[in-house]
Formats: C-alpha cells, structure tokens, sequence
C-alpha cells in the first residue's frame, strides 16, 4: 500500500475497528482530547503529529496508538483518560471485572447495585449479573463483555435477555410493595449495538448502554459525568499487574486516591509506587 500523506485531510479514509471504511473526521479526535483534558495546545500538537501520519486506509487502531503514545510523553494522567475506551477491553478474561464496575457506575450515579445475584423467575431461577434499585424502579442489568473490539451485540442478545427479564418480572411485581414500581431490564456492552438490537430495545422497553449510546447517557458520559476510570487506563503499571488489582477488588482509579492499601497487592517499589500514585491522584483531581 502506498502511504503517501494527503494533503487534503477531508480526503482521507479510515478503517475502523468493525472494518468499515469512513472519512477522517478531525473533530471526533479533537473531541476525545478535550475529553481526556488535553489543554488547547496539547491538542493542536497531537493533531499537527497525526495529520502528518495520515494516509488513505490507515486505521483507527493507528491514529490512537500515535496520540496516546504523543499524550504519554506530555502528561500521563491525560493519556490515561484518552486511554479509556482501550481499558474498558482489559476487563477480561471473564468478564467479570466489567459486572463489578458497571455496578460502581451505577453505584456513582444513586442506585443501590448488587452482584452475582441469583434471582428466582416464574419458570426459573436466574444466575442475573447486576440488580439495581434507585426511587420506585428496580432494574435487571445483564453485562456482555466482549475482548474483540469488532464484535457487536446483535438483535439475538437483547431478544434473550428481554425473556429472561420478563420471567424475572412475574415474581417482582407480586413481591409487597413492587406492585406500583417501575420494572425494566438492561443491557449494558463495553462494545456496540447493531441497529436492529437498538431498534429492539426501544420497541419492547428494553435499555441498552454501550460505550456510545445512548447520546449523553452512553458509558463514555457517565464515566466523564461519575468521576469513575478503571484502573485497566492506568499507563505506569503493567496488564498483569492491573489484572491483579482487578482481582484484589481495586476496580476504580480514585479506590488508589482514598485506600492506602490499595497498591500493597503489587509489591512495587517505592519509586514505582509514587509513579502510579501520582498517574492515579492526576486522573482523580482532574476531576476533583
């Protein structure tokens, strides 16, 4: 492939992730700088360096590496918000690191969120991965963790967890005082929806929450809203490493902010301990 640089950006198209092909759009990585508090001339920098690099079928996985790479040597803690689409993917092998913070999400914004529950249906019981309450609702959350960025939660995800609520549902309305509250199911991807899985949800009363949708109530917004990056963003310490924060019960980057305990599971030296430290307390006083 030739990769000779455009001089015309508005002519340039990328591969994403889903393979799909689109022009590049300046004002998406402009939006995801401002996103990770890049100041105004961080950005101009970053986006001078890219468009440099740009050439017809360059993909997105590309254009990322080098501005993370370019925010890294300016500040960590900004790079590690810009990483934060990436870190939601660490969150395996199992998945269930993704049960445990989509209920810390929930937890930041006013539910009452538990894990793991087993819940009986009218036909069933069910193995449900997160049960939320907040006022008079009372929500089933089923999380779908997927480690391939190109892999999309098509129409049959929804279908199956919509029976399986409605199961659920039964029993709940006939418990005292649920007859007059709110009963839905949800399904929350660190990955996308397919438009008919969309079109589903919104028929049958189903929500779902990616990493983009719902607009301005989608994971990205209530991250940036909730003050809530995982660790997996975490650019000083190593993939291993952050797998067994995971596993100690450390999930958010502002539990290293207020348990002193939190980094004692890495045996990290006291040098190494302060860089992560300092990465840690950059991303949670961002946001302070």
């Amino acid at each position: 492939m030739n990769k000779k640089v455009h001089q015309n950006r508005s002519e340039i198209q990328v591969k994403k992730y889903s393979g799909e092909i689109a022009p590049f759009e300046q004002d998406k990585l402009i939006s995801s700088l401002q996103r990770s508090g890049a100041k105004a001339d961080v950005i101009e920098q970053v986006v001078q360096e890219v468009e440099k690099m740009l050439y017809n079928g360059i993909s997105t996985k590309e254009i990322y590496k080098k501005a993370f790479s370019l925010l890294k040597k300016k500040a960590r803690p900004i790079a590690a918000r810009y990483n934060l689409k990436k870190a939601l993917f660490e969150f395996g092998p199992t998945g269930f690191p993704f049960e445990s913070f989509i209920a810390e999400l929930l937890h930041a914004k006013g539910f009452q969120a538990k894990t793991d529950q087993l819940v009986q249906g009218n036909c069933v019981q069910h193995e449900v991965d997160v049960v939320a309450e907040k006022d008079n609702k009372h929500f089933m959350v089923e999380c779908k963790f997927h480690s391939d960025r190109g892999r999309f939660c098509d129409v049959k995800i929804p279908l199956y967890i919509q029976s399986r609520f409605k199961d659920v549902e039964k029993v709940w309305r006939n418990k005292k005082g649920h007859q007059n509250k709110f009963h839905q199911g949800w399904v929350a991807t660190n990955t996308r929806f397919t438009s008919d899985a969309i079109q589903y949800g919104k028929c049958i009363g189903l929500h779902l929450i990616s990493w983009d949708y719902p607009q301005n109530e989608s994971l990205k917004n209530w991250i940036d809203e909730t003050h809530t990056h995982p660790v997996t963003a975490l650019t000083t310490i190593s993939r291993k490493e952050k797998q067994a924060l995971l596993d100690s019960g450390i999930i958010l980057c502002r539990q290293l902010c207020t348990e002193k305990k939190g980094l004692e599971v890495l045996n990290l030296s006291d040098s190494r301990q302060r860089k992560v430290m300092e990465e840690a307390r950059g991303i949670c006083e961002y946001h302070s």
